[in-house]
């Protein structure tokens, strides 16, 4: 069955739009398609393109009067993705939004012509999808997941929350070509920090939970979990693999505290989904992808999870519960 579906963004804030806005009688109708690495109406992505069309219709952009989106939830199945990404360039949309490089990636292989605008990414470059962050010039742009710098603060915030932590598993994504670069900068902190750091790069479940197994072997041990699709698809493998083995543990997203994690410090990803709308918006207003380069996040949230600190007898220091953005109990 082919998920795609049409959405409305007509709401109460219609009457409020100026008369100047976009959709002025005769104006040509637009096309917006997103493609979605995961399920139909995951609840994860909610939030996230929940943000992407309430900015649009801030900026004008109203379903029905003068543009339509076509979103495809391709599942997480890379065969499907090629389909769905190949099917939707061949509608000839005036943009498309799509997160990753599970989407870019096939989408810049069905069209070079149709713009591309990425809210996430990891790293485009190294990627292949823009020639530099500077001058993207070719179809695609949008902001990157984050900076590598970001890979140094989560040892220093495991280290702060679990100062008994002398080991630490890199748990990463072996299709993600910022994973060496990422352990590279963890590398280089743990000296300092006084912890020895070991990288795992695993793709499925059975593997994830046989090295995270034979990790917890040994004493005071913890758990960095970088970006990538097998560190969503395993989430709660990963919380539970955690929690059993007493491993204090630090995401990239917030979802994982969300779910029972301990901790996390990453990117807003509402935020870079409003202003990958704002690209949209400029690109449907004549700008070429080509010209507008690609940014890094500009806020960051720290989240805390009290009741998975107390289960694993930790005592969240106050600055950190001070200085954190959201701290669950």
């Amino acid at each position: 069955m082919r998920r795609r579906e049409f959405i409305s963004l007509v709401g109460g804030t219609l009457a409020a739009w100026p008369l100047g806005a976009h959709g002025q009688q005769g104006e040509r109708m637009r096309l917006i398609g997103v493609l979605l690495p995961i399920a139909k109406d995951d609840p994860d992505y909610q939030p996230w393109i929940t943000a992407f069309t309430q900015t649009l219709q801030q900026l004008g952009w109203a379903d029905g009067r003068n543009m339509r989106m076509d979103i495809c939830w391709a599942t997480t199945d890379p065969a499907e993705i090629r389909r769905q990404a190949a099917e939707l360039a061949a509608l000839g949309p005036d943009v498309i939004l799509a997160p990753g490089a599970s989407t870019v990636g096939p989408l810049t292989q069905a069209t070079r012509t149709v713009p591309i605008v990425f809210p996430i990414i990891a790293d485009p470059v190294s990627g292949g999808f823009v020639d530099s962050l500077a001058r993207p010039g070719g179809n695609a742009t949008g902001f990157m997941l984050f900076e590598y710098s970001i890979s140094g603060k989560w040892l220093e915030l495991l280290k702060q929350i679990a100062p008994s932590v002398k080991r630490v598993g890199v748990l990463g994504d072996p299709d993600t070509p910022t994973g060496p670069a990422q352990f590279g900068v963890i590398q280089a902190v743990a000296p300092l920090l006084k912890v020895e750091v070991s990288s795992f790069n695993k793709r499925d479940g059975s593997e994830i939970e046989r090295v995270v197994t034979a990790f917890a072997q040994s004493p005071n041990g913890g758990l960095i979990m970088t970006a990538g699709g097998p560190a969503f698809l395993n989430r709660d493998l990963i919380i539970t693999l955690a929690a059993r083995y007493k491993l204090p543990a630090i995401y990239f997203d917030r979802l994982f505290v969300a779910a029972g994690g301990l901790l996390s410090y990453g990117p807003d990803r509402i935020d870079l989904y409003r202003r990958a709308a704002g690209y949209v918006d400029r690109i449907l207003k004549g700008e070429k992808p080509a010209d507008m380069p690609v940014q890094a996040p500009t806020k960051y949230q720290l989240v805390i999870n009290l009741n998975t600190a107390k289960a694993l007898g930790l005592d969240v220091p106050v600055h950190l519960q001070q200085i954190a953005d959201e701290v669950t109990e």
